[in-house]
């Protein structure tokens, strides 16, 4: 740990906003990782540029963190720094038929401000367990719609600190990827336009999502949500099952009873519990049905967090050639 680069970040946060050897199981939804090196919450845009500039000055990674769904740390921790934009940089701003919200706004929050306000279109977000922020990078989407549905402009930063709008068109969004994505810029604020509509039948609609994810998901148990993509023309939580992988169980991680496209911690699951867990459901899956499973979840402070893209796109570049 580096006590002059620790008190830098101090200066430029505050010491209640900088924390070293972070635990990170602390910190995501599937009550898993080890520590963080440097683990920070700033408040602002102009105190994120300062530590973008202090990550690229002494050669130190960053990844940009919201409420922590859908990420899986290693057991090693994140030899680097860990930036949380939720709680510190979420507000929600409704003009009209418009809502403004900071990127580490939860969606379940601005879902509930638009139905305060009557609007309309947002009730398939309201029960993704995830930040604003994260839905504009991966284009989020639950029960028919996404976050292409309803964006109209994106405030974002470069690796330099340089702030850029990028206006719906420019987003290239597609299912779970943008142009945020593939230019690794980091969402500040996003404008999203509704419509006007009756909160009777906003609220109707958000308590008929509710009861369908409760019904079938395993809320009750830490998870990162869906594990694997959605392939085309298939559905992972059945190819899973197909394959006799339902309870199916490495450590303590497990393929899910109630729904076989989760993998839970059951209580004292390791990230190598999970990762071996995902690896052989893509292997087992691969050989029954010739379908590729990509990951949805991220990893992070693995030796190599491109394992699973390269498994997934070796078995993609097998698949083309036997067709050919």
């Amino acid at each position: 740990m580096n006590k002059k680069i620790e008190n830098e970040f101090c200066q430029c946060l505050g010491s209640d906003n900088v924390n070293v050897c972070e635990p990170m199981k602390k910190h995501t939804t599937f009550r898993i990782g080890g520590p963080a090196e440097y683990y920070l919450r700033p408040h602002s845009v102009d105190e994120l540029r300062k530590i973008l500039h202090i990550c690229k000055r002494e050669n130190l990674p960053f990844f940009i963190l919201g409420n922590g769904s859908n990420l899986l740390v290693s057991d090693k921790g994140y030899n680097g720094v860990v930036i949380q934009l939720w709680k510190n940089m979420s507000d929600i701003e409704v003009n009209h038929d418009v809502i403004r919200a900071k990127a580490g706004a939860l969606l379940s929050k601005i879902a509930v401000v638009a139905l305060e306000h009557s609007l309309a279109g947002f009730a398939f977000a309201s029960g993704i367990p995830g930040t604003l922020g994260g839905a504009v990078v991966m284009n989020a989407g639950a029960y028919g719609g996404e976050m292409k549905d309803v964006l109209e402009e994106v405030t974002v930063m470069d690796a330099d600190g340089n702030v850029i709008r990028l206006k719906r068109e420019e987003l290239n969004l597609g299912y779970r990827t943008s142009i945020v994505k593939e230019k690794g810029y980091i969402v500040l604020e996003a404008v999203i336009r509704l419509n006007k509509g009756e909160a009777s039948h906003i609220k109707e609609q958000m308590d008929d999502f509710k009861e369908r994810r409760t019904s079938k998901q395993p809320l009750d148990m830490p998870s990162a949500g869906s594990t694997f993509k959605r392939p085309e023309g298939y559905f992972a939580g059945k190819l899973i099952m197909d394959t006799g992988l339902r309870g199916f169980q490495v450590g303590g991680a497990q393929i899910s009873e109630k729904h076989c496209g989760f993998v839970v911690n059951t209580g004292d699951a390791t990230a190598e519990d999970v990762k071996n867990l995902i690896e052989e459901v893509q292997k087992r899956v691969w050989e029954t049905s010739g379908v590729c499973l990509e990951p949805e979840v991220k990893f992070l402070g693995f030796e190599n967090e491109n394992r699973q893209q390269e498994l997934f796109r070796g078995r993609q570049e097998a698949d083309g050639a036997e067709k050919e």
